[in-house]
């Protein structure tokens, strides 16, 4: 690269090329997650162009610059470009007022400038105003989308970041003078890490009911049993993009889950916007061929989890009451699937059980929190000084779980559904040492946020469920 072309002014678009997210996505999810209602304005700022909905949106919400993802490798580069003396100036399609804010915090920029209320700084528009700034035509641009083109066939010095193969090979043309930074992960193994299959594993509790009815050997069960499985962790996906794209700031303040795909950047937010609906409309879609019941109890799941990520999450104990009560509408929706009745032992079992599994999950959350010398989380109702109530609620819940194990085995429905039914007194010992060991490594920083899914994955774990399963086989 000659030094003249390296004393050019520099030009540089903001949303997927500073930064690996885009503004005016995150802004209608911070909208919508401080006032849904504001959703339906939404619709008729666009009426008036993109430009009005993106000030309106900036007017309504303050964006934490400082926790969003940048694109690493072009950022040290900006970085050895200004200490070498170079001009950078930040331009993009976004608000006026966010592009100012990024600017300030990141402190490369000679100037910094965005869309107002009447005029969308993007593509010719964009072209436009830096030839007004540099009338000689020789300037640079770095950005990363097919809107950046008109831009790039004015300047004398492409960058391209974050940029996909096909559009990398449109301005191959180029030769020498183009540089590339920070190119993109798979998209696709990003969403399918953003829908979470390990998180279908609590699904099975679908396929509680069929095997408590002792009717797993009836092939056309069986498979209802599955398409309900399907379309749950279809619609149950649809939820955790939902659920992660309103969660982005929180997530990106956490020590694990700022790598989720959204958080990081990764997977661009559009997808998630796409992705959601298409998956939940997939997952009701599925859900026809099997009785109707089971299409009203997959609607009332959606309606509570998307309920639950809105507002729920954010209440004292209201969350956790939520997540039990979330478990144990899978059990319902196997019941449903296979047209069986579930007792109210088994659906008062699971909610006790999850209850105590969910006050572990906020206890180690918090626990780990107030390692990090931090004593709140933003989304949550919770503080670290709420650790002994988690404590002592969470196990007080998993004692009644036990307990109304017990009860079930003593009643007259159980006594008759198997032929040795004290066999399965058995269970109650290892259900014990389940839960307290769950608990005892949960007081001492050893465990994972979700029980559930250590308790899947756990070698320990799997045994005692492996044990309680021959026991109960035993018991038939």
């Amino acid at each position: 690269m000659s030094t003249s072309l390296s004393q050019t002014t520099l030009y540089v678009d903001l949303d997927g090329t500073v930064i690996k997210t885009d503004l005016l996505y995150e802004s209608i999810l911070l909208l919508v997650k401080n006032n849904i209602f504001h959703a339906f304005l939404i619709p008729l700022w666009l009426l008036k162009g993109k430009a009005h909905l993106k000030h309106q949106l900036a007017q309504r919400v303050s964006i934490p610059v400082e926790l969003l993802p940048l694109n690493p490798e072009f950022h040290r580069y900006l970085q050895d470009e200004v200490e070498r003396g170079r001009d950078i100036v930040l331009i993009s399609a976004s608000s006026q007022i966010h592009v100012r804010q990024v600017s300030d915090h990141l402190g490369l920029f000679i100037d910094a400038m965005g869309s107002d209320e009447d005029h969308n700084l993007k593509s010719r528009n964009k072209v436009t105003r830096i030839l007004q700034l540099d009338p000689g035509g020789k300037f640079a641009y770095a950005g990363n989308c097919a809107d950046d083109i008109a831009v790039w066939s004015e300047a004398t010095e492409v960058i391209l970041v974050n940029c996909s193969k096909s559009l990398a090979d449109k301005l191959s043309h180029q030769g020498d003078q183009i540089k590339h930074f920070d190119a993109p992960l798979s998209i696709a193994r990003n969403f399918w890490q953003a829908m979470r299959p390990h998180q279908w594993l609590k699904n099975a509790l679908i396929f509680l009911p069929l095997i408590l009815s002792h009717q797993l050997n009836q092939p056309t069960l069986l498979l209802q049993a599955c398409i309900a499985f399907l379309s749950f962790s279809l619609v149950a996906s649809s939820v955790y993009l939902l659920n992660d794209m309103l969660d982005l700031n929180s997530d990106r303040q956490h020590r694990s889950k700022k790598r989720r795909p959204f958080a990081s950047g990764d997977l661009p937010l559009s997808y998630g916007y796409a992705g959601a609906p298409l998956l939940l409309l997939c997952g009701f879609i599925v859900a026809l061929l099997l009785p109707s019941a089971f299409l009203l109890v997959l609607l009332a799941y959606w309606l509570m989890t998307t309920l639950y990520s809105l507002l729920l999450k954010s209440l004292y104990l209201i969350d956790v009451l939520t997540l039990a009560s979330l478990y144990t509408w899978r059990i319902i929706a196997g019941s449903a699937a296979i047209s069986v009745v579930t007792t109210n032992y088994l659906l008062a079992f699971s909610f006790f059980l999850f209850l105590g599994l969910a006050m572990v999950k906020r206890y180690t959350e918090f626990l780990n929190l107030q390692n990090q010398g931090k004593i709140a989380v933003e989304g949550r109702g919770y503080r670290v000084g709420n650790l002994q109530t988690l404590s002592a609620v969470g196990g007080a819940s998993s004692l009644i779980a036990v307990a109304v194990f017990a009860f079930y085995i003593n009643a007259p429905a159980t006594m008759e559904l198997y032929n040795s039914p004290l066999i399965l007194w058995t269970i109650c010992p290892l259900l014990c040492y389940l839960l307290w060991r769950i608990w005892a490594l949960a007081r001492r920083g050893e465990l994972d946020e979700d029980p559930v899914l250590f308790a899947i994955t756990d070698r320990r774990s799997q045994l005692m469920a492996a044990l309680c399963g021959l026991l109960i086989w035993f018991a038939i």
